[in-house]
């Protein structure tokens, strides 16, 4: 398998998003046959001098964790992209640097997905829990459940709430951030941080100096010192779908970007497909719930979104989560992943079939699509009424909601 290959995360603020909400999205990239389950953490306190095993490390664990929604994949602990309880959404990206990322284990950029959502209340503060951990810990590790060879990636972030976004770019333990409150902002697996920087590691510069890669005289831009110096990938074709947008940005105009085949934007190639998307809505105003829209299954074209809202009693939905292997799962045992087990979830299976159905493009296939399409549609008023009431949504009727989507798209393919 060669570079990451181009996973997009998005941001509109507005005026550019509609009507005070703040819109989130990530497709995430990965290897073709991988499966992606959603999984809900509720909050949770924890005992004083415990341990969190992350994927291939333990670690210290805080008195208190946040409830998280997330979507992985689902041989790792951390997430590729999610949500919790205050609004916090976050999303990774695989980046290649100068400095090659270390094979040796430690904290994935996944791992820290999750943890800045578990630990941060806000955006900022979940920068502050990843560079922290970063800083004790490093970053390492294989990327894929691959025994034949380790991939191993730097990460960039996008940490989002109601109020602003941090861009997060890591090289090693070193690190540089930008904040951004208005206009639209999209990642991929390059380093796109230039001479504006909000928060940077304390020794950056002197680290820059030292490998000969920055004069000190020159001013001093994060992604032209750290690029490797073969990186023409080009970003911009995310850029370029979200910046076009004529219109005010809704979860619409998302999720129709996340869709995007032509503009490579949803990745379906020999060796990768976007095997999951996210697209959250955060309303600037408080009083509004946040909504976060899952697929839990390959290639957005082809998959419903679903909507998450968080309350007190959430639901759980074991139909979109992987069989769980405990201490015999070949992620966790050494050497590594000797075998691959069947991680399909009956929400990835039942839309196995949909996939077939659709590629084989007949009749059957194109009103399949369009029912699929016409059930999304269903579930986005809904949310749009929710969003409009001025009353709180109540938490019975929401705490069921993507379990009753889920059920409802399993029992449709069926």
């Amino acid at each position: 398998m060669a570079g990451a290959p181009p996973s997009y995360c998005f941001v509109a603020f507005p005026p550019r998003a509609k009507d005070g909400l703040v819109v989130f999205g990530k497709n995430s990239a990965r290897p073709r046959d991988e499966v992606q389950e959603v999984v809900y953490f509720s909050a949770a306190d924890h005992e004083p001098e415990s341990k969190v095993e992350c994927t291939y490390i333990s670690i210290d664990q805080v008195p208190r964790t946040h409830a998280i929604v997330i979507s992985r994949p689902a041989w790792l602990w951390g997430a590729e992209m999610g949500a919790n309880e205050h609004g916090v959404c976050i999303a990774n990206e695989a980046v290649n640097a100068r400095e090659p990322a270390a094979e040796t284990e430690a904290l994935l950029g996944m791992d820290l997905v999750r943890l800045g959502l578990e630990r941060g209340a806000t955006a900022k503060e979940a920068l502050d829990v990843i560079v922290s951990l970063l800083e004790e810990h490093g970053q390492g590790g294989n990327y894929y459940e691959d025994a034949n060879s380790c991939h191993s990636f730097q990460s960039a972030y996008l940490l989002v709430d109601r109020e602003e976004a941090w861009v997060l770019e890591t090289v090693g333990k070193y690190w540089a951030a930008e904040k951004i409150t208005e206009g639209v902002k999209c990642i991929c697996n390059q380093l796109s941080l230039t001479t504006k920087m909000d928060a940077e590691h304390p020794e950056l510069r002197t680290y820059a100096q030292s490998q000969g890669w920055w004069t000190g005289e020159d001013e001093f831009n994060f992604s032209q010192i750290f690029s490797p110096a073969d990186d023409h990938l080009d970003c911009c074709a995310g850029k370029d779908s979200l910046e076009k947008q004529e219109e005010s940005i809704t979860v619409q105009t998302m999720i129709d970007i996340l869709r995007d085949k032509a503009s490579g934007v949803c990745i379906d190639s020999e060796s990768f497909l976007t095997t999951a998307s996210i697209v959250s809505v955060l309303p600037q105003n408080r009083s509004s719930p946040c909504i976060h829209y899952f697929t839990g299954t390959p290639d957005p074209s082809r998959s419903i979104f679903k909507p998450f809202i968080f309350v007190d009693d959430v639901k759980l939905v074991p139909k979109a989560q992987s069989p769980c292997f405990g201490d015999d799962d070949p992620a966790k045992k050494e050497p590594r992943f000797q075998e691959k087990p069947d991680r399909r979830h009956e929400l990835y299976k039942a839309h196995e079939w949909a996939r077939a159905v659709i590629e084989s493009d007949q009749e059957q296939g194109r009103v399949l699509r369009k029912t699929m399409l016409e059930l999304e549609k269903q579930g986005l008023e809904a949310m749009e009424e929710i969003l409009s009431s001025p009353e709180p949504p109540d938490p019975a009727e929401v705490g069921d909601l993507f379990y009753d989507c889920v059920d409802t798209e399993i029992k449709f393919f069926k």
